[in-house]
């Protein structure tokens, strides 16, 4: 598959947007841009105005270059109307807070001494403030386009923010929000060591696919089955075994293990659950992987614009515990395995394998299978599993040193001497340590393949570019969620939230209907980044809004962040896992050869079955202060009491 057909296929998961409909669009788009043409003062090159919210009071952020070289005294007015008068250091210390009574163009100007300074401040109606996320989960309903919908958010962002100024609005999605968001300032440098990392994660996978390190493991693992019951166990390992990218697990587990599962009698359809199954769930959730740069830096971007200054690694990670559906969707293919029962559509796809050998129905039109060149082994290769264990240990080795180090110079620059490695971890630059860890596991994997002569020099050189190359669609995904988070920001989506949603809805029940809101955009995407990117800049900030609100103390505020956090991943998974527009879920058909509708029909029942255990068992009881361990175990037991009432066995001896 070449690069613009990976390009196609995740931008566009499952469905080809029909030329109409495109007209339709481009039409919808000239037409709002025409209508919002009117004169006004260019701002291209010049300070950008502040975007405040009207009847909402909102910080101003630019204040330090506002008054760096202004005296002692300072005055600042909006409109004439007197906001502080006082103290330069004192301005710095309480802030500025800006509240636009109407809609329109505002003067703030801050004088001291001779100087004056002039800043421009948008007020705009604070429902305003949520379209440009909203069009984008509309656009990706309507025309199944993650690029497309970003884009769109984006655009509508910066239309309200320059003052309805259509030609710089659009202008500014490259000039400002993709560059400055890249490399426009400390962030920006937080953001390319994410791009860096990601690439390079993909350069190892490439090199390790190509010298067959990921397939030696397979066949390693594959030793174990020779029975139905073993075959599927030995699926669900590799699946969680190859944990650091949803792509690479899904592609080589389904097109590795088919054979083996077509010989033992296991159906198409458990095959690609399976798979389906371990792929975005076991990712989402291991510390080491492709989806965690993007996690941690929407947390991160997050914090920043809130000034808040806490690690955004140790945050997601003690969020894990809070990620009840990727957890408990892991456990129940497990249970599945094990007890060898199912019911509804699967038992009868299982039946019709194990009794006539028909491991696809008759109906069945299976998806052709993906000949991926950034995974495919080359020729005359003899596999080990040690290739393919050796550069995933060294990227997580690395990483782990990279941790320690880094948090305990952040320590010492502090005067703090004695710590331990916890207390390194939280301190940690993780940017830095993920950025070792990847460079680590391209050495490694690079060593490996020339040092046995198993690529040459030129091939090695061509398998990472190719793995870096399968990680393009990748970042356009990931500049463009940091963009439309920088537009939320701007816009004070949070604070619009949290002024009209938290006088009537209590911060405990707030993993619940993030939940579920994640749930319904990720299943009608079929994007878990997408859902990520558009949710985290709003939930994060919205649940430290409603906690300052309600006057919460941190023990009970805690809980209540890191189960939001975790819910957005948790909806995020469901969608990407189970959606019949949803990259993973097509590629798993794809790699397991097996009719999509099939795959989606009998997948689709248990999937539903955890994600109602998790809303209920799971942030239902965390809302009501129940411990996650306890959550997790209660999700766990009626999984298994589920699977023992409805499930029935294959065969007698249930293997």
């Amino acid at each position: 598959m070449n690069m613009t057909d990976r390009i196609n296929k995740f931008i566009q998961p499952g469905e080809i947007v029909r030329p109409h409909v495109t007209r339709v669009a481009f039409l919808l788009f000239s037409l709002i841009t025409l209508i919002g043409i009117r004169p006004g003062p260019a701002w291209a090159g010049r300070d950008r105005p502040f975007t405040v919210l009207k009847g909402i009071p909102a910080r101003y952020t630019s204040l330090d270059q506002a008054v760096d070289n202004c005296t002692d005294s300072v005055t600042a007015t909006l409109d004439g109307s007197i906001l502080y008068r006082g103290t330069r250091d004192s301005l710095i210390t309480k802030g500025l807070t800006i509240e636009a009574e109407t809609a329109g163009r505002h003067e703030l100007v801050i004088r001291s001494g001779t100087r004056t300074i002039i800043r421009e401040i948008i007020s705009v109606d604070g429902i305003l403030s949520i379209l440009p996320p909203f069009l984008a989960i509309l656009f990706a309903l309507v025309f199944k386009q993650v690029v497309l919908a970003l884009l769109a958010g984006i655009w509508l962002g910066s239309f309200f923010i320059t003052g309805f100024q259509p030609l710089p609005s659009l202008l500014r999605i490259i000039d400002h929000y993709v560059i400055q968001t890249i490399a426009g300032s400390d962030e920006g440098i937080d953001h390319t060591s994410i791009i860096v990392f990601t690439l390079l994660l993909g350069g190892m996978a490439g090199i390790t696919s190509r010298m067959g390190g990921m397939q030696g493991i397979v066949d390693r693992v594959a030793r174990i089955a020779t029975t139905p019951r073993r075959g599927q166990f030995a699926v669900w390992l590799m699946g969680v075994i190859i944990f650091f990218d949803d792509y690479t697990n899904t592609l080589i587990v389904g097109n590795s293990m088919r054979p083996l599962t077509d010989r033992l009698r296991i159906s198409r359809e458990k095959l690609s659950y399976i798979v389906d199954s371990t792929a975005a769930p076991i990712t989402s959730l291991a510390v080491i992987t492709s989806w965690i740069g993007f996690e941690i830096s929407l947390i991160n971007q997050s914090f920043v614009s809130l000034g808040v200054d806490r690690n955004p690694f140790t945050t997601f990670v003690s969020s894990l515990p809070y990620s009840f559906y990727p957890i408990l969707a892991i456990l129940f293919v497990l249970f599945i395995v094990v007890s060898g029962r199912d019911y509804g559509p699967m038992l009868g796809a299982e039946r019709r394998a194990r009794s006539t050998g028909k491991v696809s129905s008759d109906t069945a039109l299976p998806l052709s299978n993906i000949d991926s060149e950034s995974v495919a082994v080359g020729d005359g290769i003899t596999c080990r599993w040690l290739n393919g264990i050796v550069p995933v240990a060294a990227v997580i080795l690395v990483t782990f040193i990279g941790l320690v180090l880094t948090g305990r110079n952040a320590l010492r620059s502090s005067n703090v001497i004695d710590t331990g490695i916890l207390d390194a971890i939280k301190e940690s630059n993780s940017f830095v340590a993920l950025l070792w860890g990847s460079s680590a596991g391209c050495i490694a994997a690079g060593l490996l393949a020339l040092s046995q002569k198993i690529l040459s020099l030129t091939e090695t050189v061509a398998a990472w570019i190719n793995g870096i190359r399968s990680m393009l669609s990748a970042i356009i995904i990931l500049v463009l969620a940091w963009c439309i988070g920088n537009i939320c920001t701007e816009l004070h989506t949070a604070d619009y939230l949290v002024h009209n949603i938290s006088a009537i809805l209590s911060p405990h029940f707030l993993p619940v209907t993030v939940f579920l809101l994640a749930m319904g955009i990720s299943f009608s995407t079929g994007t878990s980044w997408g859902t990520m990117s558009i949710l985290t800049p709003i939930v994060i900030p919205l649940v430290y809004g409603t906690a300052s609100l309600y006057g919460m103390p941190g023990g009970t505020f805690e809980p209540i962040l890191l189960a939001s956090i975790a819910a957005i991943l948790s909806g995020a998974v469901f969608g990407d896992h189970c959606s019949p527009i949803s990259d993973t879920t097509i590629m798993s058909s794809m790699a397991s050869a097996a009719d999509h509708i099939d795959h989606v029909r009998t997948q689709l029942p248990y999937a539903l079955t955890v994600g109602l255990v998790s809303l209920v068992l799971g942030y239902l009881l965390t809302a009501s202060g129940v411990h996650s361990a306890v959550s997790l175990l209660a999700g766990a037991l009626a999984l298994a009491g589920i699977l023992r009432i409805a499930g029935r066995k294959i065969t007698p001896a249930g293997r």
